[in-house]
């Protein structure tokens, strides 16, 4: 089973949208039971709220399903059960290695990268793009699957 954790700042927008997009992606590929996928805040200020409603009125009118979730704070013990730990910009990867003591084991990952790019994917809680956000999560999460095929992973 892999463990994959998407993080953002408040866990209401990029990485839930991450957590539900990347999750109907798998279920469409009939490998659901090869991942646990889950989705965290680096940040304490949208404890326990749903995720926002633009990235839900997004994924509705996708066709993707939401995945049930209220936000949360990732942990160190959240680390170590951890495969991957994918953040959506600079700011969350500087975030992560902060609460992570550094990322030792290199589980730390922009999700971007993935896609052979270092952009951030902008956060639509200030731009209020949540088209260009989904644009941007499906490309890293693409690529993300693309790398997982190329490691033989999946």
């Amino acid at each position: 089973m892999i463990k994959i954790l998407f993080v953002c700042h408040g866990n209401i927008c990029r990485s839930t949208l991450a957590e539900s997009l990347f999750t109907h992606m798998v279920r469409q590929l009939g490998l659901e039971d090869r991942f646990a996928i889950d989705s965290f805040a680096t940040s304490t200020e949208e404890i326990g709220n749903p995720p926002h409603r633009g990235t839900v009125k997004k994924l509705r009118e996708m066709n993707i399903p939401l995945v049930p979730h209220r936000a949360k704070q990732i942990t160190m013990r959240d680390y170590k059960e951890a495969d991957y730990i994918i953040g959506m910009d600079t700011w969350n990867i500087r975030s992560l290695n902060r609460m992570l003591k550094g990322d030792p084991e290199g589980k730390v990952y922009k999700l971007l990268s993935f896609a052979g790019s270092d952009r951030d994917i902008a956060d639509p809680w200030y731009t209020g793009n949540f088209d260009e956000t989904y644009d941007d999560v499906l490309e890293g999460c693409e690529g993300f699957l693309r790398y997982l095929k190329e490691k033989g992973e999946i």
